[in-house]
């Protein structure tokens, strides 16, 4: 049977799974931040989805998988050696993956950043960066998993996205949040944390929940077509989910937002091992990834004092690294696994894609902080950013009543 069109609805429907994320994305930031700047959140989400499109489908999908679509729609239909269309639909999947980089990065970086330098941040990296190193992984650019698969005995082995999407935004997002700065009056001059409530609980989680769904098309759609799709990776989704959600629990002492951000942090680490780790293991890595969630929020908020505000750092980019790592680990036979992978190939790759967007995030917002300046001033933020940027507010009848 001939399964083409079978692989395009299969993958529509994880494109437009993973689609819908980005709302989780949204509601996530809406909740978090002060309701003064819940607006420009929702806005920044959708706009920078926007953005990523048009830079990825006029460049970076071309970096990455060396496709264009410059040419008639014959040939189109027929990209690739696939019919009906497939890689049209392939890089939509695959775009709302890119996409996820600026919306990562959006949460570190809001409450303070001007809108237009950072839409400029983000065509430039979901352009270049991103699909660089996606190429490297996933498009077998430059030789790269060649050379690990000759010096280490394995190819580096990321199925969804661990270390390709979360680690890369994650730590894009440490140049972009230490270049910017902590929000005013976050940090007391003697270095002392004071507390910034988020706005809405109910928002933030919606916006984790919308994320957990769309999570299982994020990974088991992955596949990237029918007849590879697999129970494993569905089963190892929600086990890894569930325990990340009950160690943030319990070492986040019940706080809702460690909480849901825990189940994020499960979801997180479990991607790249995914299709070849046990449920027991993706259980584990879970357990593993949302307890180092909650306490490198606090490291990273207290003694390192970095003001990121919803904790994409430790989130994405820490949650991510224990993903890639532990998919050498547990991924091995001799612990249940499918094997097909070693320790010092997910170290190797981990590290790289780390390094690339730690050294890129300071470039890329270095360079736009220098010419454009990338922070509101200090009136525009006091105000917020709803009404700076926006002129309007999250509840503008509401405002108008009260005044």
């Amino acid at each position: 049977m001939n399964t083409a069109g079978l692989d395009v609805f299969f993958l529509t429907m994880g494109a437009a799974m993973v689609l819908a994320m980005h709302a989780g994305f949204a509601f996530l930031e809406a909740g978090t931040v002060r309701k003064k700047n819940q607006v420009n959140a929702l806005v920044r989400v959708i706009t920078d989805f926007g953005f990523s499109t048009i830079a990825y489908f006029f460049v970076g999908f071309s970096v990455a998988y060396g496709i264009n679509f410059f040419v008639p729609v014959s040939e189109l239909n027929i990209l690739g050696g696939k019919t009906n269309g497939y890689e049209m639909v392939h890089f939509f999947f695959l775009l709302t993956f890119a996409a996820a980089i600026p919306a990562i990065i959006s949460g570190g970086i809001t409450e303070r950043v001007r809108f237009w330098p950072n839409a400029l941040a983000t065509l430039i990296i979901v352009s270049l960066i991103y699909p660089f190193y996606e190429g490297l992984i996933w498009g077998g650019n430059m030789g790269y998993q060649g050379w690990l698969e000759a010096t280490f005995g394995a190819p580096f082995h990321d199925f969804a996205g661990s270390v390709v999407v979360h680690s890369m935004g994650g730590f894009l997002a440490v140049g972009a949040v230490v270049l910017l700065g902590a929000r005013k009056g976050r940090y007391t001059k003697d270095g002392r944390v004071v507390a910034i409530l988020p706005s809405n609980i109910p928002f933030l989680a919606l916006g984790s929940w919308i994320l957990c769904v769309g999570w299982f098309g994020f990974n088991v759609m992955s596949a990237g077509n029918v007849e590879g799709a697999s129970g494993l990776v569905a089963i190892n989704s929600l086990l890894a989910m569930v325990g990340g959600l009950l160690a943030a629990l319990v070492a986040g002492k019940n706080d809702p937002g460690f909480v849901h951000n825990g189940a994020l942090a499960g979801l997180v680490a479990i991607c790249a091992g995914s299709d070849i780790v046990h449920p027991v293991s993706a259980l584990v890595i879970g357990l593993v990834a949302g307890a180092c969630f909650v306490y490198g929020f606090q490291f990273v908020q207290t003694r390192l004092k970095i003001d990121d505000v919803l904790g994409v750092i430790p989130l994405h980019g820490g949650a991510g690294l224990w993903g890639g790592i532990a998919a050498g680990i547990f991924g091995q036979s001799s612990l249940g696994g499918a094997g097909g992978v070693t320790f010092m190939a997910q170290l190797v790759g981990t590290l790289t894609g780390v390094s690339i967007a730690l050294v890129a995030g300071f470039v890329i917002y270095g360079l736009v902080r220098a010419m454009l300046g990338i922070r509101l001033s200090e009136e525009d933020e006091y105000h917020g950013a709803d009404l700076s940027v926006h002129n309007i507010s999250a509840n503008p009848e509401q405002d108008m009543a009260s005044h």
